[in-house]
């Protein structure tokens, strides 16, 4: 049976994606029209058009489920990142806590809604990120949202080569492309963060891509960041890298967009890239961190020193003179004034009657 709060919802809680780009979105509400597909129970379902060229949408879950998990209701992503729930709660370390037997998941919806009731807001996981999950989660999220997922479905008489519609027909002309095994999702399945297609691609990628491996030199204690502008200042950096063990120097070299984090102990340097997985974000400053390279050795270590501090040799500091420039082919050399200006004189004294 349905509480009456599930009949007197105003407004759906959906993503911004879901919602579309048009600020002036219409929407048909039907009160208690269908049933959730998590717990079974009706609520209000809502449908709309979120573009030109795009499909209907609707309302999938109810909002207890929504706020439980902070996942939209349509296309059940979390609200905060835009990323399925199992690359969430991978990231998170966070255990799914929803019964699956209907009689254990009726009580337990039961009782989480009439907390959620009191709270008004949906479920906070913002507290349990660690360093690396987080660091991770803010790399992996979509900064903007992304339209082409409203687009319409592939025509299926048209991948049979039997559609009779043509232009009129709403869903689209083309064929499909990529793995069939995205087009295998269940609601269920994404919502408890199990057995979820893209989840399992997503992580595989991250992995793969964020694996940061530490040099067999054990003397490198050093991180070099990469994007470093403005807004991310020496103190920043400190205070960033810190937590992972006691630095040496933080060295910021504004001309580059880089910086360098020298750490006391190799253990720091380790936990800190551990933590960063190919990069870290400041002041909300996506930043690209890299171990550092060794010190040059043996004799031509000062001179790789040098050049790379920007240093001249004697040579090159000193202007040429104008003694030192020899005239062109066939100019004539003007005489100078008095013996002491004249070049080519190399100390002779002029003859005086």
């Amino acid at each position: 049976m349905a509480s009456a709060n599930e009949g007197d919802v105003e407004f759906p809680i959906l993503c911004e994606t879901c919602l579309g780009e048009n600020p002036y979105v219409r929407m048909t509400k039907e009160r208690l029209g269908k049933e959730c597909k998590i717990c079974a129970k009706a609520f209000t379902i809502f449908r709309w058009l979120p573009g030109r060229g795009m499909r209907y949408k609707k309302t999938e879950i109810c909002p207890t489920c929504a706020k439980l998990k902070n996942v939209c209701q349509t296309c059940i992503l979390d609200l905060e990142h835009g990323l399925p729930v199992q690359v969430r709660d991978t990231m998170l370390n966070i255990q799914d806590e929803v019964p699956r037997q209907e009689a254990n998941r009726r009580d337990y919806l039961a009782k989480m809604a009439n907390s959620l009731e009191v709270v008004g807001e949906q479920t906070d996981f913002s507290g349990k990120a660690q360093p690396v999950g987080r660091e991770m989660l803010k790399r992996m999220a979509r900064k903007d949202p992304y339209y082409q997922r409203n687009r319409a479905h592939i025509c299926s008489f048209f991948v049979k080569d039997q559609c009779t519609r043509g232009n009129e027909c709403p869903y689209r002309h083309e064929m499909p492309q990529g793995d069939s095994e995205l087009a295998k999702q269940n609601i269920v399945d994404r919502y408890h963060g199990n057995n979820d297609p893209v989840a399992r691609r997503m992580l595989a990628r991250s992995l793969k891509t964020d694996r940061l491996d530490a040099p067999e030199d054990k003397s490198i204690t050093s991180l070099f960041v990469l994007g470093v502008d403005q807004s991310v200042t020496q103190g920043d950096l400190r205070d960033h890298f810190l937590p992972f063990g006691e630095l040496k120097s933080v060295v910021v070299v504004p001309k580059g967009n880089c910086a360098f984090v020298n750490f006391k102990q190799r253990a720091g340097a380790e936990a800190a890239a551990l933590a960063a997985l190919g990069g870290c974000s400041i002041n909300d400053k996506s930043l690209k961190v890299a171990w550092g390279k060794p010190k040059p050795k043996g004799p031509k270590s000062e001179l790789a020193l040098a050049e790379a501090s920007g240093k001249e040799t004697a040579t090159d500091s000193q202007p040429p003179t104008r003694a030192s420039i020899p005239p062109p082919p066939g100019a004539r050399r003007e005489s100078a004034p008095y013996p002491s200006q004249d070049p080519t004189a190399q100390g002779a004294h002029s003859n005086s009657k």
